[in-house]
């Protein structure tokens, strides 16, 4: 059984994915997808991408965010890491509170979501609220995140299929 058959199954969850892709690359709001579906594909898919697959998903998804949706992400994601007691870099390089590096660049804020998925393999899961601390969807940039991540694997995954 190939990666596309494990996560994406049968033929109607491929239609299924490919709209979720469709409602991702149409951008913000993000209406279109509700915390729900966005915390579940992410659940379904990341699970089987190597580092370099999560790696490119999460840069590919970053990129389509704004400079200050990737600096409220990287904030919301090192606070909570932090309490956690996983530490995640501070890249506040003026002290202004915001993430200068993540900030301007999808590929830092990629770096470092997969680095801290290494470090702790169920770390979203406990940030998703996964025994009870609250999660992520309690911040919409969170949900459009873990969606994007989502939605660029998936498109990994199906290739040229779609």
């Amino acid at each position: 059984m190939d990666l596309l058959e494990r996560v994406l199954g049968r033929p109607e969850q491929r239609t299924e994915y490919e709209d979720f892709i469709d409602r991702f690359e149409k951008g913000s709001p993000y209406d279109g997808i509700d915390d729900r579906e966005a915390v579940d594909r992410y659940e379904r898919v990341t699970p089987e991408l190597s580092r370099s697959q999560y790696r490119e998903s999460a840069e590919e998804a970053f990129d389509r965010l704004s400079p200050a949706e990737r600096a409220e992400f990287s904030h919301w994601l090192r606070t909570r890491a932090n309490q956690r007691g996983v530490t995640v870099p501070d890249y506040d390089l003026n002290d202004d509170g915001i993430d200068d590096r993540m900030q301007n660049n999808p590929g830092e804020l990629a770096e470092m979501t997969t680095s801290l998925r290494e470090q702790q393999p169920s770390i979203f899961e406990q940030l998703l609220g996964k025994g009870g601390t609250g999660g992520a969807l309690d911040n919409p940039i969170a949900k459009v995140a873990l969606a994007g991540i989502a939605a660029m694997a998936a498109q990994r995954i199906l290739g040229g299929r779609r």
